[in-house]
């Protein structure tokens, strides 16, 4: 079983992208979303209909995670006084038919809801529900046994969530059980991920048709949980139409992105790399990157590092190279670049004067697909005008995205500035975080919900740049190799923490997993001949 925070399997509707890697759903604003619903409505779709369906498609998630998990088939509605708590009594209706148990605790009068919302309670109460107005902190009860189905405000909210409407939703939170939102957690910006004061900690968030940007930025991934798709039977005309902020990822057919390994393949066409990185401070990072390129399918990997720290490579993996070098000599570097087929610099290199030069010298002279990471990335930051080679991937996390952005960055159009930089770069951007979203010049963002907690910890990001390090030596492009080595470097996480819980993961053991997460996705053969 893999962590809650990674996307449903049930994501449907992926779009091949004409450059080969394949994206999944459009990820849109709420704006967009309430704007092409809209459009459906008045050039004929009834808003009525739209509900019904999406309440079927409710039903079905709420019916399949409660047989997932073994609950009571009892279910407690929180519904508010718009569209969002119509759907929540409409699957009510539905749940009713299967031979659930549905409470409602509806959290304002009827004078102050909308004619949908009043028309699906009626019917709640007609099929056989209750339904009780909740506005105080002993009115809300909820069954021990089952799950919560939060249909309190939906993807159109913004600003502060305050007295029933908060009430309900600590209630809620504290309550210990299952909490199932309806196209969104309440309290949560849509388009943001702003949560001003309080909102819904989802189990799962059941999307209608396109999951919202809000999900995936600021406290949103935090709140969402699981992501599960339904459709409400938006047309898909609508659905081309809509302008995506970001894609998923589609996971599915994205084994079709790894390296093929050929028969008779030797070591260098298996795929050589050159690193520059480590010091006597900090040699795990250097042995770290440097054995994820391995374990990721590189046949050769050397590591350039100071000439004062053998004894802290003493422990290395047998099938490291070590060669020290002072950033003087050049020859020896210049004469393996000859042969490799990537390189990656800045792990662990620490940012004296002599770390800098050497990572000004790989910039200037190595002409191979290139991953910054670390130090390099913060000499970046203080150098802007350094140029960068084509086929560069930077592999910033939020802070150090921050300092290549500078006095650039704001809250609101922070992917806008992401994708800039990649542009005027012409590089390949992997931000690193929960979740990861990769920048490539031309192209809209992709987003990798993969990942777990348990991956906040010293090295991660090593083992990442060593690893998209190596699917550049396989021949994989910048845009390639970030996303698959982003998807296995969270796969992997998922793994250890399922072993080994959140809490006692180290990078490492990101490691040991990697044949797993490969193996995984590699669910067919991709050998030439059947190999």
């Amino acid at each position: 079983m893999l962590s809650k925070l990674s996307c449903s399997a049930r994501l449907k509707k992926s779009t091949c992208d004409a450059r080969g890697l394949v994206e999944g759903l459009k990820v849109v604003s709420a704006y967009e979303m309430a704007q092409i619903e809209t459009k459906a409505c008045d050039e004929g779709a009834s808003e009525q209909t739209f509900m019904e369906n999406a309440a079927e498609a409710i039903a079905d998630a709420v019916e399949a995670f409660i047989q997932e998990n073994d609950l009571e088939k009892t279910v407690t509605i929180l519904a508010g006084k718009g569209n969002n708590g119509g759907d929540a009594f409409a699957a009510g209706c539905f749940l009713l038919e299967r031979g659930f148990k549905v409470v409602a605790l509806h959290i304002y009068p009827l004078e102050r809801c909308g004619p949908l919302c009043v028309r699906m309670r009626e019917k709640f109460i007609s099929s056989g529900g209750v339904s009780h107005l909740a506005q105080d902190s002993k009115s809300f009860h909820f069954d021990a046994e089952g799950v919560i189905l939060d249909g309190l405000v939906g993807t159109g909210f913004k600003g502060k969530a305050e007295d029933a409407l908060a009430l309900a939703i600590e209630r809620a939170n504290s309550s210990g059980i299952p909490i199932l939102a309806v196209d969104i957690p309440s309290g949560l910006n849509g388009t943001t991920g702003d949560v001003e004061t309080v909102a819904i900690h989802a189990t799962e968030t059941i999307f209608l048709e396109l999951p919202k940007i809000g999900f995936f930025l600021k406290k949103g991934w935090d709140h969402v949980g699981r992501l599960r798709y339904a459709s409400f039977g938006l047309h898909q005309k609508y659905i081309h139409t809509a302008k995506p902020i970001a894609y998923l990822l589609n996971e599915e057919d994205l084994s079709t992105e790894l390296p093929v390994i050929k028969r008779t393949r030797h070591k260098y066409q298996a795929g050589y790399v050159l690193a520059v990185a480590g010091s006597i401070e900090m040699s795990g990072a250097a042995i770290l990157s440097s054995f994820a390129a391995l374990r990721s399918g590189a046949g050769i990997v050397r590591l350039f590092h100071p000439s004062d720290m053998e004894m802290q490579l003493s422990g290395a993996p047998y099938e490291l190279i070590r060669q020290a070098w002072d950033g003087k000599n050049s020859d020896a570097i210049e004469n393996e670049a000859k042969r490799a087929r990537a390189v990656f610099v800045g792990p662990g290199m620490g940012r004296g004067k002599g770390a800098k030069s050497k990572v000004q010298f790989v910039l200037e002279n190595i002409e191979l697909p290139l991953v910054l990471d670390g130090d390099a990335l913060f000499f970046l930051a203080e150098n802007p005008d350094w140029k960068l080679p084509k086929g560069s991937v930077l592999t910033p996390h939020r802070g150090e995205m921050d300092r290549l952005l500078a006095n650039e960055k704001t809250d609101k159009n922070y992917l806008e500035l992401c994708q800039r930089y990649a542009e005027q770069k012409d590089v390949t951007l992997l931000l690193k975080g929960a979740p990861t979203f990769i920048f490539h010049p031309k192209q809209t963002p992709l987003i990798i919900t993969r990942g777990d907690p348990g991956m906040a910890t010293a090295g991660s990001g090593d083992v990442l740049t060593g690893m998209v390090a190596a699917l550049l030596a396989q021949e994989l492009d910048s845009k390639k190799a970030a996303t698959l080595a982003a998807y296995l470097h969270g796969l992997s996480g998922e793994m250890a923490a399922h072993a080994l819980t959140s809490y006692c993961m180290t990078a490492s053991d990101l490691i040991d997993y990697l044949p797993e997460a490969f193996q995984e996705c590699s669910f067919a053969s991709f050998c030439e001949h059947g190999g």
